[in-house]
């Protein structure tokens, strides 16, 4: 049909402000493979998405200048997936992004130094946080550099081993508007570094100070931090309980929500509602972490109870015996609402007297607790009914007394967690179903659960992750119901499920669309029709599959095809897949980050083809028959953005070390194993073998 004259063609986008269009973008973003696809449709779309983006996220360093000079608004610059950031990277960063940048995170770069981030903090004066986590080789003049960002409110350093209390105090002096300071792991830092981040920043809210060698002396300047609310001590075995006692001398930053709500009654008759609004958003969450701090006992815990009582989350995982003293000692935390106390050694009274607790808590984790007994669990759940999250796992000694207490008295419950319980008969299971209603999260790995507890369950229609690994007594009629009822699921584990079949992956793929991540890991029964029904769920981003043998390149190619959001895959052990099925992967799975396809037939044809997928970080190759030598190395060479690859030792000798320096220089750490080959053991005798080790 011939253009009428006088007809003009208009981009009704060219009607809109650009802040409408903006909003639009605001929508896409869940899905980056979106936001590409409008910017490609034409050259406005184009600009104004450079123009729009906030946040980038870039896969390789050597692009950089490429990337910022598109985006010149960029506030947010994540480079974790760039092992090689050199001092010329972030003078780049300086340069091009100055002072609209406000966030950087370097926790997983490499081969920077001082001289990089003095530039980075000079020239980029909008800095309020900076991600430093595993600089394990920064020294004091990197920590002086970093005192040049002046408005800096955030900073991690987890795992600098090599600052001192010098650098620690450059920081100090220098960003005295920090908020918020994550030191775990620094072995150089010890109580005066420590000391005078308390007394130069007094705006610090969060403090992890995680496995330092401090003492009792730094304390004191920590308690009097008026506006701390979360304080993590996890591992400082230098705290002891006469360092709690002196909690009880002057501690006023736990306080403040507490004089906040009285502050709100005073003024209510002046302006009820704005003074309301602004202290919902005021008061916050008051967190305490003493986790792993095993000379801390109830006698230091009891200075808690008079100058604390504000505290809302309190863990004490890993530490002294959960005994009727440690319980009665936190008793009066009367706004506590989260106690975890995993890894502890609990008794009968402390059980019962967390029950007796006149807080109403909400989240009680007991996770590899040894002693909790349902006698125990009992009294506790049948007083705390408010519970919204629960984890018992491997609570070995429980039984379905304390499954009928748990869900007759908390029936809000949103999470629980109850791995390896493995005293509690299948029919308990149909309790949860009939009573937890409210249930997303649920793990019951390695349980006696069987298809009726599973019907049961499926009533559960809020489910978005449900664990059932090593759950021998399900099969696909279980299964079949979890898909027809469980629509919103997110995450299902099926590992060694041994009465799973095609059957039940294609229930489960048919009704819950949304899936994002499945393992089928030794289901041997598996085959391609369960990977083909799995391809139509595209926003599947990990696939586990290792150990089932009917699985071919077929399978493989229908998930690449369909699912391009693929950022984990596992096929090691699956003997069919060849490279039949890398071709289509490195074709289709441009997201693609971390693959093992160990014990697979897969060829130098198959590796060398995985170079086309730039987002490729981690690779795990042992025993492959078809691999050779000279393979290996043009795919290595070929992969550059590889940062952690599995190798068999046996290549180590037959490879020119000056490959594997080449490789190390550009960010790739290499790690060796010498496995010989292993047989796979039935699904039940491999879960005798595990129980004998427990």
């Amino acid at each position: 049909m011939k253009r009428q004259k006088g007809v003009v063609d208009e981009n009704l986008f060219d009607v809109l402000t650009e802040e409408l269009v903006f909003t639009i973008l605001d929508f896409l973003d869940p899905n980056p493979l979106d936001k590409k696809s409008f910017s490609l449709t034409c050259r406005s779309f184009y600009e104004i998405e450079s123009r729009h983006r906030k946040a980038l996220k870039p896969l390789r360093a050597e692009h950089l200048t490429t990337v910022l000079k598109r985006y010149p608004h960029l506030e947010h610059l994540d480079l974790s997936l760039c092992p090689r950031i050199t001092d010329n990277s972030l003078t780049i960063i300086s340069v091009l992004c100055k002072s609209t940048l406000r966030s950087i995170d370097l926790s997983q770069s490499r081969f920077f130094s001082h001289v990089g981030l003095w530039n980075l903090a000079t020239n980029c004066s909008g800095l309020v946080e900076i991600d430093l986590s595993n600089a394990t080789e920064l020294r004091d003049a990197g920590a002086a550099a970093i005192a040049n960002a002046k408005n800096l409110e955030t900073l991690w350093l987890g795992r600098c081993k090599m600052i001192t209390d010098m650098g620690i105090g450059c920081i100090a002096v220098g960003c005295k508007k920090l908020r918020s300071i994550s030191l775990k792991w620094c072995l150089g830092v010890g109580d005066l570094g420590v000391g005078l981040i308390a007394v130069k920043c007094k705006q610090i809210r969060h403090l992890d100070l995680s496995y330092l060698q401090i003492t009792n002396r730094c304390l004191p300047c920590i308690l009097q931090l008026q506006y701390i609310e979360d304080l993590i001590l996890v591992g400082c075995f230098g705290i002891d309980d006469n360092s709690l006692v002196t909690l009880k001398q002057g501690c006023k930053s736990l306080k403040i929500p507490q004089l906040r709500s009285y502050h709100l009654f005073s003024d209510y008759y002046l302006n009820s509602e704005r003074i309301l609004a602004q202290n919902r958003t005021e008061v916050k969450d008051i967190k305490l972490d003493m986790s792993s701090c095993q000379n801390v006992s109830h006698v230091g815990l009891s200075s808690l109870t008079s100058d604390a009582k504000s505290l809302h989350q309190l863990a004490l995982a890993y530490g002294s015996p959960v005994t009727r003293a440690l319980a009665d000692s936190l008793k009066n935390l009367s706004m506590l609402q989260s106690i975890k106390l995993d890894g502890c050694s609990v008794t009968y009274a402390g059980l019962k007297s967390i029950g007796n607790w006149c807080a109403s808590l909400r989240e009680v984790s007991l996770s590899k607790c040894s002693g909790v007994t349902d006698e125990g669990l009992s009294s506790l759940v049948m007083k705390h009914r408010d519970l919204r999250k629960l984890d018992i796992t491997c609570c070995r000694k429980i039984t379905q007394v304390s499954i009928a207490y748990i869900t007759k008295s908390c029936s809000a419950l949103t999470s629980l967690k109850m791995e390896s319980c493995t005293l509690v008969p299948s029919e308990a299971f149909v309790l949860i179903g009939q009573r937890c209603l409210c249930l997303e999260e649920l793990d019951l790995t390695d349980n006696e659960i069987d298809d009726e507890g599973l019907k049961s369950i499926s009533r559960c229609f809020k489910l978005t992750s449900l664990k059932l690994g090593i759950c021998l007594n399900i099969t696909d009629e279980g299964l079949r119901h979890v898909g027809m009822c469980c629509s919103k699921l997110v995450e299902i584990d099926l590992y060694r499920c041994a009465g799973i079949t095609d059957s039940g992956i294609l229930a489960i793929a048919h009704g819950c669309p949304g899936l994002e991540m499945i393992n089928v890991a030794y289901c041997k029964d598996i085959t391609d029709s369960s990977l083909i029904s799995l391809s139509k769920c595209s926003r599947l981003n990990t696939f586990e599959s290792r150990g089932c043998p009917s699985i071919t390149s077929l399978g493989l190619a229908a998930i690449a095809v369909g699912c391009k959001q693929l950022a984990k895959l596992d096929i090691k052990k699956c003997y069919n897949i060849n490279d039949a099925g890398m071709i289509p992967l490195a074709h289709f799975s441009q997201n693609l980050r971390q693959i093992n396809f160990s014990y697979s037939s897969v060829t130098d044809v198959g590796l060398l083809s995985l170079a086309s997928i730039s987002c490729l970080q981690s690779m795990t190759i042992l025993h492959l028959k078809g691999l050779t030598q000279s393979g290996l190395a043009a795919a290595l060479l070929a992969c550059g953005g590889l940062t952690k690859v599995k190798l068999q030792a046996s290549f180590k000798s037959l490879l020119p070390p000056p490959l594997f320096e080449h490789l190390e220089a550009r960010g790739c750490v290499f790690q060796w194993r010498d496995k010989v080959f292993q047989a796979e053991l039935d699904p039940i005798c491999w879960k005798l073998q595990l129980e004998d080790l427990q």
